[in-house]
């Protein structure tokens, strides 16, 4: 990586910290230690190393979904956040490419006449999703029939599935595994209609310190620091990416 310059240490922390935002929705890249209340998780890490190269403390702030962390982005509470790159949050944040991707899919009911990714984007079928998830907005751009039911929080769209009889459950692969457990018969369909990109995002105008982020994130896939996150965390279902 190229030296580290002053913008980029004043860009990336004005306030002298490295304000984190992450995700609290994307329990395969963080999560909330139950005894102590600290954040961990693959972001968090990545987040703590950022800071260790940039020699400024970390504050790790946690929002309950991507939607929140994406909002927050005009209030200046956060400096860099780990969330997907969507076209729809571009305007406002500047993203490194993807550091993992994570396979999205559908799960759908015990009995469902809905064997393919394709046979979903039909008239009548409504397909239950996280709110301004990634894949939620993948979904918006590319679903031309289905009907797209949102809830906030993944417990949350799951009781909607279950009882108003939706017709499929959107989700990232691992999270629908957890779901199928808990709804015997039901499947989850082969293949994958995207793969959401994890990425690092700072708001837009900080010229220097998204430069540095992408290249801390391809340094970081380069010399296999995210394969040794990702298994300290002993997390399943992420898929470093491919260099940019």
């Amino acid at each position: 990586m190229n030296e580290l310059s002053p913008a980029v240490r004043s860009e990336l922390a004005p306030t002298g910290t490295l304000r984190v935002g992450i995700n609290l929705g994307n329990f395969l890249l963080t999560a909330k230690d139950p005894h102590t209340g600290d954040f961990k998780g693959v972001a968090v890490d990545l987040g703590k190393e950022l800071g260790r190269r940039l020699g400024v403390p970390v504050e790790v702030i946690g929002y309950p979904s991507p939607g929140a962390l994406a909002d927050a982005v005009g209030t200046g509470a956060w400096d860099v956040g780990f969330l997907g790159a969507e076209p729809q949050r571009a305007s406002q944040i500047d993203f490194t490419a993807a550091y993992v991707e994570i396979e999205a899919t559908y799960l759908v009911p015990p009995g469902s006449a809905l064997k393919t990714i394709a046979d979903v984007d039909r008239d009548g079928v409504r397909v239950a999703v996280s709110a301004k998830s990634a894949y939620d907005l993948y979904l918006t751009r590319h679903l031309k029939h289905a009907q797209l039911i949102r809830e906030v929080g993944l417990d949350n769209v799951f009781k909607r599935f279950v009882s108003d009889k939706l017709d499929a459950i959107a989700g990232l692969k691992p999270r629908l595994v957890q779901d199928q457990e808990n709804l015997p018969g039901s499947r989850i369909l082969d293949g994958r209609f995207t793969a959401v990109q994890q990425a690092i995002g700072t708001p837009k105008g900080r010229e220097a310190g998204a430069k540095y982020l992408r290249e801390f994130v391809e340094d970081i896939k380069a010399t296999g620091l995210v394969a040794k996150v990702i298994e300290k965390n002993s997390v399943r279902g992420l898929t470093v990416a491919s260099k940019a």
